[in-house]
């Protein structure tokens, strides 16, 4: 992977265009426009995972771009806001955030801080003990939860695969109908999770 350029945005620009992310199915809906948003450093054992797994492959596509920043001088675990990436071979540009975690409350009361997106390298941190820095956001509608449950047992119940084999279950879905809990981070940034090749979302 090559990055030819790299354009930096502060805290406060990231915090002001989360405010503006929508809905994917309802644009009108500006999911964090009320909520409390902090850049904070946590834990990866502090945070809840909502999928049954991680993909090898993926996980190695986020340590060459981890590698890759560093030889521009930035720490992927320590963004400091969000960053716009000029990669080889892709013509628009990446924008780069910092993994997203909202506070869920579930049925039985219990608090979760729940990876929404940036699964991949928060699980990357927690392999190479490091505590990164995140988006953390609270106050969350009550009737737009992120749309998945978070995995009973955590960290310890996921798997490390090669592959999803069909049937395989990735998530434990909220709703039937759970694209209708989308975020759309492209609604406030640019080409968030891709390219594919070098971004997987992994969240979705």
């Amino acid at each position: 992977m090559k990055i030819r350029e790299v354009q930096r945005f502060p805290i406060d620009e990231l915090i002001t265009r989360l405010r503006k992310v929508t809905m994917l199915k309802a644009p009108e809906v500006k999911i964090y426009d009320h909520a409390f948003i902090s850049v904070e450093k946590i834990s990866p054992l502090g945070m809840s995972p909502p999928q049954n797994y991680i993909l090898r492959q993926e996980l190695k596509k986020v340590r060459e771009i981890k590698w890759a920043l560093e030889e521009h001088g930035i720490d992927l675990f320590e963004l400091n806001g969000f960053i716009r990436l000029t990669l080889e071979d892709y013509d628009e540009p990446v924008d780069l955030l910092p993994p997203i975690v909202e506070e869920s409350i579930e049925r039985d009361g219990s608090v979760h801080l729940i990876i929404n997106d940036g699964m991949h390298r928060v699980y990357m941190a927690l392999r190479e003990w490091v505590i990164p820095q995140v988006v953390f956001v609270r106050g969350i509608p009550k009737d737009l939860p992120y749309y998945a449950y978070p995995v009973p047992g955590g960290w310890d119940r996921l798997e490390e695969r090669e592959d999803l084999p069909p049937g395989y279950l990735k998530k434990w879905h909220r709703i039937k109908n759970y694209h209708a809990l989308y975020r759309n981070f492209n609604s406030a940034f640019s080409n968030v999770g891709g390219p594919r090749e070098f971004f997987s979302k992994g969240s979705q």
